[in-house]
This record gives C-alpha cells, sequence and structure tokens, in this order.
C-alpha cells in the first residue's frame, strides 16, 4: 500500500494481525503508526507492510482482550462501545474514521459518547460483547495461521502492562491537545477500560492513546 493511500482511523493488516492507525508521518522512513486492536500495543511499519481492511457488519474481533461482534440493526446503549464506520460530525464534533468510543447517553437521533461527542444513529457500528454465532472473525488475514489462543478474551487482571502497551497507569500525567486553553490532569483510577482523570474527567483507555487530543507527560512516580 503506498503512504498516500493511508489514512488515520484505517483498519489493516500487519504480520496478519489486525491494527488500526492512529497517525502517519511521512518524514520517517517507518512513517506509519499502528495500534494492535487485540492488545493496544505500538507498532512503527511502512506502508508497503500493511493491508487495508474495511469493516462491515457482522465482524468480530477482540479489542483490548475483550471479543466484539459489529452490528448495524442496534442502537447503542449507555455504556456500549461504538465503531464510528461512517462519520458525519458538525463543526462542534472531531471525531473521524474508526474511532472507537463509549456511549455517555442516547435519545432518538443519536447518542452522545464519553469524550462530548454527538453521534447520530447512522454513523457507527456498534460493538455488541461477545462473538456472534454469524460473525466473520478478523483478528488475523489469514486465520488458519493465527494462534487459536489470540482469539479467546482475557480477563482484565491478566492483561500484561509491558513497555510496549499503552495502556494508562495511576499518576500518569497528561495534557489535552485538542482544547483552547492549557489542561493537565492526573490518572486517579483506572477500571477495566474507563480511566478517571482529575477534574471529574472519564474517557476510555483508548481515546486517551489519541495523539492528536492528548500528550502523556510523565508519572509522578518516575
Amino acid at each position: 500500500m503506498k503512504l498516500f493511500q493511508i489514512r488515520k482511523g484505517q483498519f489493516v493488516y500487519y504480520n496478519n494481525e489486525l491494527h488500526k492507525v492512529y497517525g502517519v508521518k511521512p518524514m520517517y522512513k517507518q512513517s506509519v503508526h499502528l495500534i494492535k486492536l487485540r492488545d493496544l500495543s505500538q507498532h512503527l511499519t511502512s506502508a508497503a507492510q500493511v493491508e487495508r481492511y474495511k469493516p462491515k457488519e457482522l465482524d468480530s474481533f477482540i479489542f483490548n482482550h475483550k471479543a466484539y461482534t459489529l452490528k448495524l440493526d442496534q442502537n447503542a446503549e449507555e455504556g456500549d462501545y461504538i465503531l464510528i464506520h461512517n462519520p458525519r460530525p458538525d463543526s462542534l464534533d472531531t471525531y473521524s474514521l474508526n474511532e472507537i468510543e463509549m456511549v455517555e447517553t442516547v435519545d432518538k437521533k443519536g447518542i452522545i459518547t464519553s469524550n462530548s461527542h454527538g453521534v447520530k444513529h447512522n454513523e457507527y457500528m456498534l460493538m455488541v460483547p461477545g462473538r456472534d454465532k454469524n460473525s466473520h472473525p478478523i483478528d488475523f488475514k489469514d486465520m488458519e495461521s493465527g494462534d487459536v489462543a489470540d482469539l479467546q478474551e482475557l480477563p482484565p487482571q491478566n492483561v500484561n502492562l509491558s513497555d510496549n502497551v499503552l495502556l494508562p497507569a495511576l499518576g500518569d500525567i497528561y495534557q489535552k491537545k485538542d482544547s483552547p486553553e492549557l489542561f493537565i490532569t492526573m490518572v486517579l483510577a483506572v477500571k477495566a477500560e474507563t480511566v478517571y482523570l482529575g477534574g471529574g474527567l472519564e474517557v476510555s483507555a483508548f481515546e486517551l492513546m489519541n495523539a492528536d487530543k492528548w500528550e502523556f507527560l510523565y508519572n509522578l512516580q518516575d
């Protein structure tokens, strides 16, 4: 795949596994920044090493050690995760292709996410927990060569927080980059995929890794 064909947010296969593009920096040799959806680990590569995949209804995959199936015919409820596959943001919203966000409130027209984005019902696919019996697993490009163990869910306490995993930790200090005013906050608590920040904010771990919105500064214990 040529570099100009790669967009932030695209699902791609890299080393046979499903990833999401979270940044493209053309000036570097390894210009494509990826997040492996299965464990949220970070990877750097080149455009020639990835192959695009467009997610569709009934696709299933592991996201942060838990299995989900994409559904179009089911509206989200509070606490659900959504995949924004048809972004149509208005002037006050900044979400983009294939963002994964947690639902905070729901009405007939759409939802409000934990990042205060207003998303209409026709803009997202619901991430239903578990693998539907009719689902199409997309964790690997070549499913026969994939490790069966990597298709299984893991309880949160078994997640390996290695140096290559971008999960937040208590005491991490972050700066909000898309705020008109300087806003620096600390991670006060982490429960499953929800991160509780100073100032009363609650965001998903996946959202906190968005380099366009948040910048990790340091940890108080370092």
